[in-house]
């Protein structure tokens, strides 16, 4: 059977150059040409010539995967419960469903895998050599590839994809999958219209990139949003929206476009609201500068609890130089960051909102200081004490505070 996929394959690669269809871009001219030659099979079959097939349309489906998707991986790609793959060696693929890892059945050659990244890649822009031995692309379905080359991992590529699940386009639907409540939906779908600086933080998996989406869903149309991304991930689908990811340099070392360098560029552009998919490096100083000069934004960041990505803040932006000191960043950190929104996921791969805090702007020894405004206990999002302290930027946009926090309604 595999004999005769092969060969058919082969057919349908010759059709597709014959017919001159781009597969990267036109999966569905491969699937007619693949339909011609598989009739043709069963036709010839008729006489005795060859074998008929026993299932035609599943070969169908796998010559398309083979010579417009992604091969083997294709079925996995396809499955809206798969969230991440990742090959630690050919002959053990693995995928995360649920939040949890399995171990698939299917077994692959390295000549597979190498085929498979080349093909990935392809349409990406994106290089991986002995120079560049690391690399992160999206694929065509929005998914993030990332590849880390043989010789670096050990004995075989390692590869990673995850994939972006749309379960969640708003805030209002974090609430039908249980990661918000209705009252945390409220007050921070207020925040995000009043304009206040949000800080998205959390694990790896945890649904960080999902929030930011959400979030940025509730800015005002009428808003002009700018988001810079090492990788494109973003799907918010604002109306007036401009998103720009990162670019490695070229062969000859030159070409490349930095976090810092897309940040910088976003401020030329007349933005409304700025966006960075997530902050690792000195690329937080250039935020920070941003947001301090009154430019209301967003970030995400990886960290395991909401005060210590307060204190990833204050330590990232050194990373910039050495005339930049923690006496200029925690104070510009406190006065810069509106409100942290914390999310993980829990032993059961269910993701949701942990707590919720606000910064106050005080410094005490070198610590910034915040309130918590909601706390997860027992499973529920409780109202803590804690209130945002830019309060009059919800009143200049009509917005009763108080009335969306429930005052006076609050957990000690």
């Amino acid at each position: 059977m595999e004999s005769q996929t092969s060969v058919l394959s082969d057919r349908v690669r010759e059709l597709v150059r014959q017919r001159r269809i781009d597969p990267r871009t036109d999966a569905d001219s491969v699937r007619r040409a693949a339909l011609d030659v598989v009739s043709a099979h069963e036709s010839s079959s008729l006489t005795g010539a060859v074998r008929s097939l026993d299932e035609p349309e599943l070969v169908i489906g796998q010559i398309v995967a083979e010579v417009s998707g992604f091969g083997p991986l294709q079925a996995l790609l396809d499955d809206d419960s798969v969230e991440e793959i990742w090959i630690n060696d050919p002959s053990r693929v693995f995928i995360a469903r649920d939040g949890r890892h399995e171990l698939t059945s299917l077994i692959l050659t390295s000549e597979q895998v190498r085929e498979l990244v080349e093909r990935m890649l392809s349409s990406s822009g994106r290089r991986l050599d002995i120079s560049q031995p690391f690399v992160d692309a999206m694929l065509p379905g929005g998914h993030r590839l990332h590849v880390v080359l043989d010789g670096i991992s050990r004995g075989f590529a390692a590869v990673n994809i995850r994939k972006f699940v749309a379960r969640a386009h708003s805030l209002d639907d974090l609430v039908t999958l249980g990661t918000l409540d209705r009252q945390g939906t409220a007050f921070l779908h207020a925040s995000v219209v009043a304009g206040l600086n949000i800080v998205v933080s959390g694990g790896t998996q945890a649904g960080k990139t999902t929030l930011l989406n959400c979030l940025a869903a509730s800015i005002p149309g009428s808003q002009r949003l700018v988001s810079v991304e090492e990788v494109f991930e973003l799907q918010c689908g604002h109306p007036d929206w401009v998103a720009m990811q990162t670019r490695q340099a070229g062969l000859e070392g030159t070409g490349e476009v930095s976090l810092r360098d897309l940040v910088k560029e976003a401020l030329r552009m007349r933005p409304s609201r700025v966006i960075i998919g997530e902050v690792r490096a000195a690329e937080c100083l250039d935020m920070l500068l941003a947001l301090n000069a009154g430019l209301p934004g967003m970030a995400s960041i990886h960290a395991n609890s909401a005060r210590q990505a307060l204190v990833k803040l204050c330590t990232l932006p050194l990373l910039a130089g050495d005339n930049i000191g923690s006496r200029f960043v925690v104070p510009t950190v406190a006065t810069s960051v509106d409100l942290v929104v914390h999310t993980a996921m829990a032993a059961d791969g269910s993701r949701a909102v942990r707590e919720v805090v606000a910064v106050t702007g005080r410094v005490e020894n070198d610590v910034i200081e915040c309130e918590p405004i909601f706390v997860r206990r027992g499973g529920q999002l409780e109202r803590a004490h804690g209130r945002p302290l830019r309060h009059e930027a919800y009143a200049e946009v009509g917005i009763d505070l108080d009335d969306v926090l429930g005052a006076g309604r609050w957990a000690p």
